[in-house]
């Protein structure tokens, strides 16, 4: 399971260093792509595997799923961990999140998100202060 915040810098190459305890469960290749809140999804390949399945058997009768499949597939890009365990972003992602030279790791259970260090800490701020009635909601549906 990927958990866990770990801030990071880009190189000038685009490239960023991986979490030491991240790279072991993502093995050397990895999907990445665009992510919800305007953040990056990185997935381990089996994991990217199942999900792209899930999208491949919904409707493309319903425009959501069509916009959805496009958004989700066309931005995704393998990308091989190289020798010292830092990976490519490619230049469209990095626009798409408005990733800087500081960014940040969050291990989110089956998927990393790069996350620009400014926007995770607004949106953190946003999410942590909304934190008690999220549970209560999450109480009435027994999801916690």
């Amino acid at each position: 399971m990927l958990i866990g915040e770990f801030k990071h810098s880009i190189d000038d190459k685009n490239r960023v260093a991986l979490p030491a305890k991240f790279r072991r469960d993502l093995g050397k290749t990895v999907v990445i792509t665009y992510g919800l809140d305007q953040c990056l999804a990185l997935y381990p390949q089996a994991e990217w595997q199942a999900i792209a399945q899930k999208l491949a058997n919904l409707s493309t009768g319903q425009a959501d799923s069509r916009g959805f499949n496009r958004l989700m597939l066309s931005g995704a890009t393998d990308t091989e961990i190289d020798g010292a365990g830092r990976l490519l972003i490619p230049e469209h992602l990095r626009e798409f999140a408005k990733l800087g030279s500081k960014i940040v790791f969050a291990g989110v259970g089956n998927r990393l998100e790069l996350w620009s260090e400014t926007r995770w800490t607004n949106y953190k701020k946003g999410i942590t202060s909304r934190a008690d009635a999220l549970a209560q909601k999450l109480g009435e549906i027994g999801a916690f």
